[in-house]
């Protein structure tokens, strides 16, 4: 059972979610606002939104029938708002790891997913921010939104809806852990390209190689091949 919810305005749909599941018994219970004043990112990280422009949105899963693990998790839900939007954009999107979705080379989504307990049920808590239709972004340099990126409208409910009803859908039946760990590596933001990163504050060129199942990032570096967890290393483009 699947149920998606609104509200006008709200500080954070991750925040909110559990008001919902006191009264709802659902294995998907979603949460969707066009105004969020206080969205939160991954790490302590703040989400911006414009009011009436782009769309937060929380899903709530049950994970009492998830059987892989947290990481894998994670790079499940990428790759699946990765393929909504790139049949959106009827453009290649990829996923900068650990947790954002690119298009033309901007930063389109963040998305955050926490585990918490309600009610007894242990839920995973999907939180994805998505620009839809704002066009100037003064102070991040590197966001950019589906208008921005394709030159196209799109209608902020219906976009709301579909996106429940696809992430609701495909999570019922979750396929094995090295599919995902392809699936996600398939489509890794500058995988196989020379980057700059940077790492304990210095500046290093490297090439992203693969993300492992362990959350881990390895890139090859001068030095050699490390691995890396988010925060250790900054990809500078």
């Amino acid at each position: 059972m699947s149920q998606l919810f609104y509200l006008k305005e709200c500080s954070s749909t991750n925040d909110e979610i559990s008001k919902f599941l006191l009264y709802e018994d659902s294995d998907f219970t979603g949460l969707h606002t066009f105004n969020q004043t206080k969205g939160r990112g991954q790490y302590g990280n703040f989400w911006t939104q414009t009011a009436g422009k782009n769309l937060a949105y929380t899903l709530a899963v049950n994970s009492q029938n998830i059987l892989c693990s947290d990481f894998i998790f994670n790079y499940y839900t990428a790759i699946l708002i990765r393929d909504f939007l790139a049949k959106l954009a009827d453009h290649d999107v990829k996923i900068k790891w650990p947790n954002d979705i690119i298009l033309k080379g901007k930063k389109i989504v963040g998305i955050l997913i926490e585990k918490k307990k309600i009610n007894q049920n242990n839920y995973f808590i999907i939180g994805a921010g998505i620009n839809i239709l704002q066009e100037k972004f003064e102070a991040i340099s590197n966001a950019g939104s589906l208008l921005t990126q394709t030159g196209k409208q799109f209608n902020l409910e219906d976009l709301a809806l579909h996106l429940h009803e696809f992430l609701s859908e495909k999570l019922k039946n979750i396929p094995g852990d090295q599919e995902i760990l392809e699936g996600f590596n398939k489509n890794l933001f500058r995988k196989d390209e020379i980057s700059v990163f940077e790492i304990e504050k210095e500046r290093q060129n490297g090439i992203i190689r693969k993300a492992d199942e362990q959350g881990e990032l390895w890139i090859e570096l001068e030095d050699g091949m490390r691995s890396f967890y988010h925060k250790e290393v900054k990809l500078l483009y």
